[in-house]
């Protein structure tokens, strides 16, 4: 079965600068986003609400300091499951879903079956991790972890211009 067509919507200079100052600071107020966007509040505001409405803007979200938090160990994981079936790799990647402390997940292609970045307090918790949501499960066949001694970048920004 072959997927539909992905819809790309028509981007023009005001969406994508309007989508650059949001990346920066989505809590700007729609008067400030408009004034630094060069555009009048009521078109600024219509334009954001068509851009959640055609899903380009999927979220907006506070990024938190983990380091403050105590959540200070980052695990970057390759799992490589016994059975790469299309259900078997579906049942594993719902499974991770309701894990908190994985951030991301990632189907990859060659190598490993799953590359998660997990955030937890400390070793511990990690050992737990790895025993509840990957070693206990019979389809799993490896699991190896790289720990993040240093984050020289962290961006969520995507580039939007043309």
């Amino acid at each position: 079965m072959q997927n539909p067509p992905i819809h790309l919507p028509e981007l023009d200079d005001l969406d994508r600068r309007i989508l650059e100052q949001l990346q920066e600071d989505s809590s700007l107020t729609n008067q400030d986003l408009a004034q630094r966007v060069h555009a009048s509040p009521p078109t600024c505001l219509r334009r954001v609400r068509r851009l959640v409405d055609e899903g380009v803007i999927d979220r907006q979200v506070a990024i938190l300091s983990a380091e403050k938090l105590g959540s200070t160990l980052t695990a970057i994981v390759e799992i490589t499951l016994d059975v790469q079936a299309a259900e078997r790799l579906d049942e594993f990647e719902r499974s991770l879903l309701a894990e908190r402390a994985v951030l991301q997940c990632y189907r990859v292609s060659p190598g490993p079956d799953f590359v998660v970045i997990a955030q937890v307090k400390d070793m511990p918790a990690y050992h737990a991790l790895v025993h509840r949501a990957f070693t206990a499960q019979a389809n799993v066949r490896n699991v190896r972890t790289f720990f993040s001694v240093h984050r020289a970048k962290f961006e969520t920004r995507i580039d939007v211009r043309a």
